[in-house]
């Protein structure tokens, strides 16, 4: 019998060792899971769980809706095995750059997710019949108000109530124009695909904003400029966000937020699976783990936004909870108005409206 001489049995081990090595290598790389998130999302104590549990390496990068687009878009949809864009900026997205795949909701556990964001997600992210967004985190606009005016500020346009002229505030973005055509009696979201249609609602409501000026403190700009002129009591009511209202009713149990009569102006943020994800395995388990109501609750305290996991509230803190509930009730909830994605070429309009208003004398 002839012996492989030593050289032949040195390759033929180097050889074992490195197909031994890229497996390893390959086996190492699928245990990652690279999330792509907002602040709060994703807090330490949860990723340890959770790689606890899976031993799955969780790699986190906080980011946003557009920066999100940006990395996505540069790498076709490669980099990351989840995204959580909003639910408004996936459609015209993906239509545009296919850096998204359809989800598999076989593989949801869709039982401990709230129906109705459910559907409202799978409303303004569906594409050709196939849905690219699970709802996880959301928040709305809507009112923040002193106990003193709070039986006049009950909607939006009661902001312009001579009761509150010179205590009022809010920012010249597109979510006010949006919530005074709900409070005016009109509905915005329905005349997307009709622009001329948008556009007399526009005009309504710009001249609305328009009379209204003499009403406003200051046009906020950002969230913490807000807080200090409600805790200072310059301002007595303004629209803006739920967790801004809860953490000052925190502070302050005679400010607290409410959901404008007309409804609060809802958003989704979503569980997204980029194109090519390397491990959609793992972004699985992470939504199915995180939407857990215990897990999910955790998140909540967190980001100070609730999550679509059912019966999370539960398990929230005991301030946070009951101001969510003082908050929104099962109509409150139902009556969201839920951001659907925007056509092109409405924002620039809303755009103009704006800086009209802000011009006006």
């Amino acid at each position: 019998m002839i012996m492989p001489s030593r050289s032949t049995r040195n390759r033929a081990f180097l050889l074992s060792a490195a197909l031994a090595s890229a497996s390893f290598s390959a086996n190492t790389l699928a245990e990652e899971l690279r999330l792509i998130t907002w602040g709060g999302y994703a807090p330490d104590d949860v990723v340890a769980q959770f790689e606890e549990e899976t031993g799955i390496d969780v790699k986190v990068t906080l980011s946003n809706n557009e920066d999100m687009i940006s990395k996505l878009r540069a790498t076709g949809g490669a980099g990351f095995d989840l995204a959580q864009p909003s639910q408004d900026r996936i459609v015209g997205v993906q239509r545009q750059f296919n850096i998204y795949k359809p989800i598999d909701f076989s593989r949801v556990n869709t039982d401990q997710l709230q129906p109705s964001m459910v559907k409202a997600t799978q409303d303004s992210t569906e594409l050709d019949g196939k849905f690219y967004g699970v709802p996880s985190v959301w928040g709305t606009s809507g009112l923040i108000v002193h106990s003193s005016v709070a039986d006049t500020v009950t909607d939006y346009i009661d902001l312009c109530d001579t009761a509150v002229e010179g205590q009022v505030s809010y920012r010249l973005k597109r979510p006010t124009l949006i919530g005074f055509a709900f409070a005016m009696g009109m509905d915005p979201f329905a005349a997307y695909d009709n622009r001329d249609e948008y556009e007399t609602i526009m005009t309504k409501v710009e001249d609305k904003l328009i009379d209204c000026k003499s009403n406003v403190k200051t046009y906020w700009t950002g969230g913490d400029q807000l807080l200090a002129l409600l805790r200072t009591g310059e301002v007595k009511a303004a629209m803006a966000w739920d967790a801004g209202g809860w953490k000052l009713n925190a502070e302050n149990p005679d400010i607290r937020f409410v959901a404008p009569e007309s409804g609060a102006l809802g958003w989704i943020d979503t569980f997204a699976i980029p194109r090519r994800s390397e491990n959609e395995e793992a972004a699985y388990k992470w939504i199915n783990f995180v939407m857990q109501p215990e897990i999910a609750a955790r998140i909540t305290n967190a980001s100070g936004n609730f999550t679509a996991s059912k019966g999370a509230d539960e398990f929230v803190k005991a301030d946070l909870r009951d101001a969510y509930r003082e908050s929104f009730d099962d109509a409150a909830i139902n009556n969201i108005k839920w951001y659907p994605p925007v056509p092109p070429g409405l924002e620039t309009m809303e755009g103009q409206v704006l800086d009209r208003v802000q011009a006006a004398n």
